[in-house]
């Protein structure tokens, strides 16, 4: 899980379940309820902060991605394989132009 510009207090109640590598990015190997219930946790109490988790399953790419916070950032799903997109300011100002093959 990485986080960005959330408060301590959230970061520290991670590392009762996952190691802190580097600021904000944590690892760990945990069951699928605990880390849906973190993920509640990160959501509710990120304050405008941004979250990413990534987590085995099975599919494909053998992981999965959630991400909240950034609207600028959005998973995009390529038959079967999720990737992230970020909207650049090109994309912004085609979008508001109405733009087609964005």
């Amino acid at each position: 899980m990485v986080l960005e510009k959330v408060p301590t207090s959230l970061r520290g109640e991670l590392t009762r379940w996952m190691t802190e590598v580097q600021t904000g990015v944590f690892v760990g190997k945990v069951s699928g309820l605990v880390r849906d219930l973190l993920w509640e946790k990160c959501v509710n109490r990120s304050a405008g902060g941004r979250c990413c988790q990534a987590y085995t399953t099975n599919n494909e790419q053998g992981f999965s991605l959630r991400l909240t916070g950034d609207s600028r950032r959005s998973l995009v799903d390529l038959d079967g394989i999720v990737l992230p997109a970020t909207r650049s300011a090109y994309w912004e100002s085609a979008a508001k132009e109405g733009k087609q093959g964005l």
